[in-house]
């Protein structure tokens, strides 16, 4: 079992050749939003940019896509028809995924999932897309419903799975919350074994396994219970992902910047920690 330090940040940032051009750092395409919830994929895409990531485009339903550009001039949102994603939808989708790989080969991913809705269509249009996805992905909130309804297609996929302990049970039946640390270490690894795929189990303790390999990430606070430090989460883990790094490595180094940015901003803020708050301490973590 590894514990993940701050020497995990040193494979992932280093001095940049000068010569280096747009897109080599990555493009993170994020996917979800709908009617009621558009701060999700906000979060998420203002995360991966704090943590590196040269470009990242968001695809979401026109009222939360609208809302979303406005949230910062750094955000390009791009609107599909309705208040959420549906199967006329998937042409769009691919097209967008297509393009960036065009624009970026070796260096794209995709974060799915946040605000998305669980409705039947929105859940298989999502599962729809996965199975055609051809580039790295994370999978968080209401994406991890939709792959517990399909969970074969993971199999021989470089995805991460982000569930706190009810979407772990949601995705594999399995109750682990009131269990000692040792027995969630074992269950995660049996899962990801399972499962063929990279699960980032959060709480007070992260645990992360690709079903060989297991980490434990430590640290964070009890102030870090806010809606949107999830999102924020899978940003940054996207934005590995979009830089070429390894699915395990990027769910491990995602993980412990999260919990120290929310550290540093939790000794001052406390009980008002917001999730922006904690992307924008992601850069005294990083540097």
């Amino acid at each position: 079992m590894i514990e993940i330090s701050k020497e995990i940040l040193k494979g992932i940032y280093k001095t940049r050749d000068p010569n280096v051009k747009k897109y080599d750092f990555g493009l993170l395409v994020v996917i979800g939003g709908s009617q009621f919830y558009s701060g999700s994929p906000a979060l998420s895409a203002l995360a991966a940019f704090r943590a590196g990531v040269d470009m990242v485009r968001i695809v979401a339903p026109k009222r939360a896509a609208d809302i979303i550009a406005s949230f910062s001039p750094n955000l390009a949102a791009f609107p599909v028809k309705g208040d959420y994603l549906d199967k006329e939808d998937l042409p769009d989708l691919i097209t967008m995924m297509e393009s960036t790989k065009a624009f970026a080969p070796g260096k794209t991913a995709i974060a799915i999932g946040g605000g998305a809705g669980r409705t039947e269509e929105v859940q298989s249009t999502i599962l729809e897309f996965l199975e055609k996805a051809q580039v790295p992905a994370v999978i968080d909130n209401d994406g991890l419903y939709a792959i517990a309804k399909k969970p074969e297609l993971l199999k021989g996929k470089p995805f991460v799975l982000t569930p706190q302990t009810y979407e772990f049970f949601i995705l594999t039946g399995k109750e682990i919350r009131n269990l000692p640390e040792e027995q969630k270490i074992k269950m995660v690894q049996e899962e990801a074994a399972r499962l063929q795929t990279t699960i980032l189990l959060k709480g007070p303790i992260d645990i992360v396994s690709d079903g060989k390999q297991v980490a434990v990430i430590r640290g964070g606070t009890p102030y870090m219970t806010k809606g949107g430090l999830g999102d924020a989460l899978t940003g940054i883990c996207g934005a590995f992902l979009a830089r070429g790094i390894n699915v395990f490595d990027s769910a491990c180094a995602a993980s412990y910047i999260n919990k120290k940015a929310g550290e540093i901003v939790s000794e001052k803020l406390k009980e008002s920690l917001m999730a922006t708050d904690l992307i924008d301490a992601i850069p005294q973590v990083i540097n």
